[in-house]
């Protein structure tokens, strides 16, 4: 039922096309038709027709076959031409670039009209009034009257025909110019505004006697030149300036950040390529900023900033920094107790929260291996104060850490810090590589992480990382050395002072 509902719309719209199409046919040609009658009987100076009776006769008898043959040829065409659209279907591609013509189309059948009404009238003068001259003369005016018709025809079908251009062209945008471009347009209204109506008066004295009085015939070809030249100009001017507005705004949003913006292309000709090269370049930009959102998701928001300025390359630098390395406890007998969408919920969660705090701290999460983090402070972005930012989030981490376990039962994690010099930068090869930090910091974290596993504060830091704590220093208590695998000397380590034994510093 709702299928056949759409379709009897379809129709429905397509029917309203038909007769809006129809009606600016008819009233084209007939205005145009009346007008060129007018002239010939009444206003053309010099040599005039005979009798009008004959002609208007003829007129009449033309005008209900001419006009009845044009409506049904034009429906025809119009019917094969857009059946596509009336099906709801993509056009194919020869049903597209007919569709495109249709204009065109619709103004060579009007002028194959007017060039018959021309010979016809030319010949019926010629017999019933014997002056070739004359004669010549009327198939002259009836042809450039039908040009000047045809012309209007053109132009305000193609503007009627607007939104089916946009259905036409929403899946395959015009790759080459397939219909009247902006220049010929252009050229079209100057032709029907200023060279037909003043090549007629140009002609004037040339056709009649250097005594006729051409005063009525002038005013009435340059009240034509104002009139016509006014509404085609006003209809170039809308089929140029209304999709250069929309490209306008559409621009404007793109520049304010909103890449949800699509032009509807409705122009077969330069101004289609635009609107189609607008909406190629900002699905450009979507898929640009949906790339750089992936790539700063797995490499950290810092790091894709960072390489976006930089670009490519596997350049590297010393740098002073804090590590904190988080590893689960006991993540094996997790694995072997949960169900497997269980423990994934539970990573999830342990992995939100490391997250959560480094980038409370303005830190930035380096690496997730299997169970564990590598979380890095003053690198890539140059932080003075990184030791006391890393100090807090892992202190922070640790409260979190403790009521999520209240949801995720097993959930705990050792968490080690660390401070010295590094070698930040881009390793691997120029195909593949990543941004990381290499040297003995990192290590010590980590061996600190399998220390901390065996406190109950969960939480070690070195003695280097609290050599550069500052006022986070309060929070932390020393707890001796400890050999650590690696180093030849013994390592100074600490750990959060209870909540309720902290001291503040004058």
């Amino acid at each position: 039922m709702r299928r056949r509902g759409a379709q009897a719309e379809r129709l429905e719209v397509m029917r309203r096309l038909f007769w809006r199409c129809g009606a600016i046919c008819t009233f084209a040609n007939l205005a145009g038709a009346l007008f060129v009658f007018v002239f010939l009987i009444a206003i053309a100076p010099g040599d005039r027709l005979g009798s009008w009776l004959p002609y208007a006769i003829a007129f009449v008898v033309y005008a209900a076959i001419a006009f009845p043959l044009e409506a049904w040829w034009s429906m025809r065409s119009w019917d094969r031409v857009l059946g596509w659209a009336a099906e709801d279907r993509p056009p194919a591609p020869a049903e597209q670039e007919a569709t495109l013509r249709l204009p065109l189309s619709e103004a060579a059948r009007s002028l194959v009209a007017w060039v018959i009404a021309s010979v016809v009238f030319a010949v019926m003068c010629f017999v019933i009034d014997g002056r070739s001259g004359l004669a010549v003369r009327v198939g002259l005016t009836i042809f450039d009257g039908g040009l000047v018709t045809c012309a209007v025809v053109f132009l305000f079908f193609e503007r009627a025909l607007r939104p089916i251009f946009a259905r036409a062209l929403a899946t395959d945008p015009p790759r080459r110019r397939m219909s009247i471009g902006v220049r010929p347009r252009l050229l079209l209204t100057w032709t029907l505004g200023s060279a037909v109506p003043f090549a007629g008066l140009v002609a004037l004295p040339m056709t009649t006697g250097a005594h006729a009085d051409i005063a009525a015939a002038v005013v009435t070809l340059s009240l034509v030149g104002l009139i016509v030249g006014l509404v085609t100009t006003l209809v170039a001017a809308r089929s140029v300036a209304d999709p250069l507005e929309l490209l306008q705004t559409a621009i404007a949003r793109v520049a304010d950040g909103q890449l949800d913006v699509s032009v509807a292309v409705d122009d077969g000709g330069e101004v289609g390529q635009l609107q189609a090269g607008v909406n190629h370049m900002v699905s450009g930009l979507r898929e640009r900023r949906r790339l750089a959102d992936l790539f700063g998701r797995h490499v950290g928001t810092e790091v894709a900033r960072l390489a976006l300025e930089q670009g490519s390359g596997l350049m590297s630098e010393q740098r002073d920094v804090t590590a904190m390395f988080v590893d689960l406890v006991g993540s094996t007998a997790l694995a072997e107790v949960l169900a497997p969408e269980q423990v994934v919920d539970t990573l999830n969660a342990f992995f939100g929260a490391v997250a959560t705090a480094v980038a409370a701290e303005g830190g930035w999460v380096n690496k997730f291996e299997g169970d564990g983090a590598l979380c890095v402070f003053g690198a890539p972005a140059a932080q003075p104060d990184h030791a006391p930012r890393a100090l807090r989030a892992a202190r922070s981490l640790r409260e979190r850490l403790a009521e999520l376990a209240a949801s995720y039962p097993g959930m705990d994690a050792g968490i080690g810090v660390s401070s010295g010099a590094v070698v930040a930068g881009n390793v691997g090869t120029e195909a593949r590589y990543e941004y990381t930090v290499i040297g003995g910091p990192v290590n010590e974290a980590a061996r600190l992480t399998e220390l901390a596993k065996e406190r109950p504060g969960r939480v070690i830091a070195s003695g280097g990382a609290l050599e550069r704590a500052r006022d986070e220093a309060t929070h932390w208590t020393p707890l001796g050395t400890v050999a650590l695998r690696g180093r030849s000397t013994p390592t100074p380590i600490y750990e959060p002072v209870p909540a309720r034994a902290v001291v503040e510093l004058p």
